[in-house]
């Protein structure tokens, strides 16, 4: 097993270096020059000149790039030109925003959107089934933007139920101690249930908002798999033996239908880290998606590529638990395959 997954480690090496490749082309070919926008809007041309020295990018461009695969040797993944600070820094410190919203949304859907296929498998054209298609349709439909808008407008300027939607943590409260980066973990590990119970008020509608959009294809994908599985002989013969239901949906159907449910899930990753971008900053929270955004409206380049870089690594540590998770599931996958 450990073979196989350094070999797909390497293997994820030409991905990684097509990425940088790519990334570092199309930040210099977006609209914007930095010299001129950090050189501020009143300053005269030597001015910018004088700048687009300091930050190297009179160069030829492959010298640049030659400068920017030397920094990334190092561990150095450039300076952030608007907020003066390392990128590296800023990743690591906002990367647990992200990742916590999105594990959270991640966790919610699955909980519903399971339970909610397998129901509507074994009763298909039935009351329930055709509310698991609305519920579908709708979380397929709406934009995340309008359902965060939607949420924060009732659940918190109507009902008064939810905190204040701006940021991770009510500004009475100050920060856990850092230890992981996700505020729930590090509350907990010092103890501090005001804080910890703070710190998920302000994850509920972002989290919320987030699995209503993924809900949808785990559970249209469960549905479909389980109504294939369900058909199959091998259900059919277990029914047949005398085995109760449950044994036969959860050790059988189940079990067998979670292969492809296990490939939507990889695929709705990246959904995920694509829509916390809006989410970020529909919330106002301070992720890695927020980060990036406005580095690149600033043309501010190291921060982007380092976004890229960053989620780059996450999808090939994403695929190779996907991978693992085949062979818990059914052990007659091989990964040699």
């Amino acid at each position: 097993m450990l073979r196989i997954i350094f070999q797909r480690l390497l293997g994820a090496l030409p991905n990684l270096a097509g990425v940088i490749v790519i990334t570092f082309l199309l930040t210099r070919a977006i609209p914007g020059d930095p010299a001129a926008y950090f050189a501020g809007a009143s300053a005269t041309q030597e001015a910018v000149e004088q700048v687009r020295e300091q930050l190297g990018l009179n160069k030829p461009l492959i010298e640049q790039f030659g400068l920017y695969l030397g920094q990334l040797a190092r561990g150095d993944l450039g300076l952030s030109l608007t907020t003066g600070q390392p990128v590296r820094d800023e990743l690591l410190r906002r990367l647990p925003a992200s990742l916590e919203v999105v594990a959270l949304a991640l966790l919610l859907s699955c909980a519903v959107a399971l339970p909610m296929g397998v129901l509507a498998a074994t009763r298909p054209g039935s009351w329930f089934d055709q509310l698991s298609r609305l519920v579908i349709t709708a979380g397929v439909s709406l934009p995340t933007f309008f359902t965060g808008l939607l949420l924060a407008y009732v659940f918190y300027f109507l009902l008064g139920w939810a905190p204040s939607p701006l940021g991770r943590l009510d500004p009475v409260f100050s920060p856990p101690p850092t230890v992981t980066g996700f505020y729930l973990v590090d509350a907990a590990l010092v103890g501090d249930a005001a804080l910890w119970w703070a710190s998920l008020k302000q994850l509920v509608l972002p989290v919320l908002t987030m699995a209503i959009f993924v809900l949808a294809p785990i559970a249209r994908m469960t549905r479909a798999s389980m109504i294939a599985i369900l058909s199959s002989d091998f259900v059919r013969t277990a029914r047949a033996s005398g085995l109760t239901r449950t044994t036969v949906l959860v050790r059988y159907a189940l079990r067998n239908a979670l292969l492809p449910v296990v490939t939507t899930l990889g695929m709705v990753f990246g959904f995920m880290i694509g829509s916390s971008v809006i989410i970020e900053k529909v919330f106002g929270w301070p992720g890695v998606g927020s980060y990036a955004i406005d580095a690149l409206t600033a043309s501010d380049y190291a921060p982007v590529q380092g976004f890229v870089l960053a989620m780059g690594l996450l999808f090939v540590l994403l695929n190779l638990a996907i991978d693992v998770l085949y062979v818990l599931i059914d052990p007659r996958v091989s990964l040699e395959a």
